[in-house]
């Protein structure tokens, strides 16, 4: 009942800022829906890829490591051109920011796009899939992950290079599916009514439990009545691929997330990707969301928060943050 009271105050108070995106574009050619491709994609399949004239693979890491040596044929956009300012890294790029990016990449609403990280580690792939869901709300549907990303391009056999390819640019224009996306308006109004969907924190469980926070965040803890699901539980242990098909649905039907209607967030909507790539693209959970600015928005309104700690453990963990930098 409290919680309740307490949203309710915070949108009477104005602090919840309304974000509602345009609706997708209309009219996908056909070609869009033909031949179509599989959410991940294997090293020795993407071999297969390289060089075909409708096919753009992504390089989204660091211009210097692209320029160090890339996938033939694949295009530099990094990541930080799909995110938000550093004090809220989750925030929706501008339609206008990323029809520039998709554009100068020769991207359309038709090409077969491969969205390739680095594969240092799974958060890798967190940024992978925040990438492919920006693709997919704004219209882009043939779309992959390279599992392993660049790493395991590598360890394949697969050639680099130096050389950026000589691009066409397109003619796309980029329009948000508002379905693809919650807001905290909408999850706030939820929770008030007493209809949330699912709020999926796929966060390590220190986050979870208000032990630590993003430097972002303004408190520790997670939205109400949130349930639990860590995002690195869905790679094969000491390594960072995912694991197969069917350990990922068993994980994700155990979790009671298979079907039902659910928010996928973290502190910034990173990892939180992972869990709706996984809901979404693997396991066939169509009524999944993600919650792009997450936790890092949340905290800094008056909306309440589970496992929030008591303000004198709050600054006790804040000075040894401070220590541990």
């Amino acid at each position: 009942m409290l919680k309740k009271v307490a949203i309710a105050a915070a949108i009477v108070a104005g602090s919840l800022v309304a974000a509602v995106p345009s609706a997708a574009l209309a009219n996908t050619p056909a070609a869009a829906v033909t031949a179509a491709a599989t959410p991940l994609i294997k090293a020795q399949d993407l071999k297969n890829l390289v060089g075909q004239p409708d096919v753009r693979i992504l390089d989204i890491r660091a211009e210097k490591d692209y320029a160090a040596g890339h996938i033939p044929g694949a295009i530099s956009t990094p990541y930080a051109q799909y995110r938000g300012p550093q004090d809220n890294p989750g925030a929706l790029q501008s339609e206008a920011k990323l029809t520039d990016v998709l554009r100068k990449a020769g991207i359309d609403a038709g090409s077969r796009v491969v969205v390739v990280h680095a594969g240092s580690d799974h958060t890798d792939f967190g940024a992978a899939a925040r990438v492919y869901w920006t693709l997919k709300a704004g219209g882009v549907s043939r779309l992959s992950i390279a599992d392993g990303g660049t790493a395991a391009w590598k360890a394949a056999g697969g050639a680099l290079e130096t050389t950026a390819p000589n691009v066409t640019p397109s003619q796309f224009s980029f329009r948000y599916d508002k379905s693809m996306i919650a807001t905290k308006d909408e999850i706030a109004a939820a929770l008030q009514a007493g209809k949330a969907p699912v709020l999926l924190d796929a966060r390590p469980a220190s986050f979870f439990k208000g032990e630590q926070r993003a430097d972002a965040s303004a408190r520790y803890g997670t939205l109400p009545g949130a349930r639990a699901l860590d995002n690195a539980g869905f790679f094969t242990k000491g390594d960072v691929t995912l694991k197969p098909e069917a350990e990922l649905r068993s994980l994700v039907q155990q979790a009671g997330v298979d079907s039902t209607p659910t928010v996928s967030f973290c502190n910034t909507g990173h990892w939180a990707a992972t869990n709706w790539f996984v809901l979404s693209e693997i396991a066939g959970n169509k009524n999944v969301k993600l919650y792009p600015e997450s936790v890092v928005e949340w905290s800094k309104t008056d909306l309440p928060m589970d496992n929030q700690p008591s303000r004198i453990t709050a600054l006790l963990q804040d000075a040894k943050r401070s220590l541990a930098k």
